[in-house]
C-alpha cells in the first residue's frame, strides 16, 4: 500500500496537477501546443539530456550491459507494435504514433524517485536506471522523430530531420566532456542547467494545452492496447529479457521495473511537433500514466 500510495502523491498526481494547469490555461488563453513543443523538444530536452549525461555517475562496463538490455527491450517492443499495427490495419501516421507510444517510456523524473524509494537509495540500481533514461531521452530524438516522418515517403527528408536534432548534439557534447574532463565555465553550466530544472513542468503544461484543444474524438480501444502493451506487458518482455541475459538480484529487480514505466510524455511532444495523431498520443501517455498507479504498483509487488 505504501508503493501505492508513493506513486500516487509522488509521482501522478503532481503530474496530473501540472497537466491541468495546462489545460486551463489553454482553455483561457489563446496558446499554440506545437509552439511550446517546439520549445521543449529542441531547446529545453536537449539541455536536460546535456544535464544528465553530465552529472549522471555510472561506469561504462554497467552502463554498455544495461544499454544492451535496453536495446533488445525496445526491439522486442517494436515486434509487438509492428503485430499490432497489422493486425489493426492502421495507416501509416496511426501506426507511428501507436509504435512511438510503445517503445517510450518515463523512465526520468517518474522512475527515478521511485527506484530509489524501492531499493532505498541503492546506488547501483540507480545508476541503472540513470542509463536507462538516458537511452530513453535519446531514442525518440532520434529513432522516434525519424518514425513520425518515414511514412511521408521521404527518407532523405526523414534522415535530415532527425539529424537536425539538438539532443544528439547535446548528448555527444557531455560525452565528449566527460571523456576529456573539459571544464565547463559556471555561467555556460548555469543556464543549461535552469532549462534542465524546467522541462518537466514545461512540457506537463504543453501536454495540457495539447488536451485543452482536443474535441473528445477518444480513440479509446486504441489507447487501451497501447497501454496495456507499455504497462503490461513491458514488465513481463523485461522478465523474460534479464533471465535470458542472466542479469541477478537487485539489478535484474531494477531492469524489470524500469520496463514498467508509462508512455513517456516526448511521444505525445513529436506527435505535436510533426502532426502525427497528436489526439491518440495525447490520450495514450494521460491514460498509461494514470493506469501505472496500479500496473507499476503490481510490478513492485512482483519482485519483491
Amino acid at each position: 500500500m505504501s508503493y501505492f500510495v508513493h506513486i500516487l502523491l509522488l509521482n501522478v498526481v503532481p503530474i496530473g496537477i501540472m497537466i491541468a494547469f495546462g489545460f486551463v490555461m489553454g482553455k483561457k488563453y489563446s496558446l499554440h501546443a506545437q509552439t511550446l513543443s517546439k520549445l521543449v523538444f529542441n531547446l529545453f530536452m536537449p539541455a536536460f539530456m546535456f544535464i544528465l549525461l553530465l552529472e549522471a555517475s555510472i561506469s561504462w562496463g554497467l552502463a554498455f550491459k544495461v544499454l544492451g538490455f535496453n536495446l533488445a527491450f525496445v526491439i522486442v517492443l517494436a515486434l509487438a507494435a509492428a503485430a499490432v499495427i497489422r493486425l489493426r490495419r492502421y495507416e501509416p501516421r496511426m501506426a507511428s504514433a501507436m509504435r512511438n507510444s510503445i517503445m517510450f517510456y518515463n523512465s526520468g523524473n517518474y522512475m527515478i524517485p521511485l527506484n530509489q524509494l524501492v531499493f532505498a537509495g541503492n546506488p547501483n540500481t540507480l545508476a541503472v536506471q540513470v542509463i536507462v533514461s538516458v537511452f530513453q531521452n535519446l531514442l525518440p530524438g532520434t529513432y522516434g522523430v525519424y518514425n513520425a516522418n518515414a511514412h511521408k515517403g521521404r527518407l532523405l527528408a526523414a534522415l535530415r530531420t532527425t539529424l537536425t536534432y539538438p539532443g544528439i548534439y547535446a548528448a555527444a557534447a557531455a560525452v565528449l566532456i566527460r571523456s576529456f574532463h573539459i571544464p565547463i565555465p559556471e555561467s555556460l553550466h548555469l543556464p543549461f542547467d535552469y532549462m534542465a530544472n524546467g522541462t518537466v513542468a514545461l512540457a506537463l503544461v504543453t501536454l495540457g494545452v495539447q488536451l485543452a484543444g482536443l474535441n473528445g474524438n477518444i480513440r479509446y480501444k486504441d489507447v487501451v492496447i497501447s497501454g496495456s502493451l507499455r504497462l503490461l506487458a513491458g514488465p513481463l518482455i523485461g522478465f523474460g529479457l534479464v533471465k535470458l541475459m542472466a542479469f541477478e538480484g537487485d539489478i535484474a529487480k531494477a531492469l524489470v521495473l524500469s520496463c514498467a514505466a508509462p508512455t513517456a510524455l516526448i511521444s505525445a511532444l513529436i506527435a505535436i511537433e510533426y502532426g502525427n495523431e497528436a489526439e491518440f498520443s495525447s490520450h495514450a501517455v494521460l491514460f498509461s500514466t494514470m493506469a501505472s498507479m496500479l500496473t507499476v504498483t503490481l510490478t513492485i509487488f512482483m519482485i519483491t
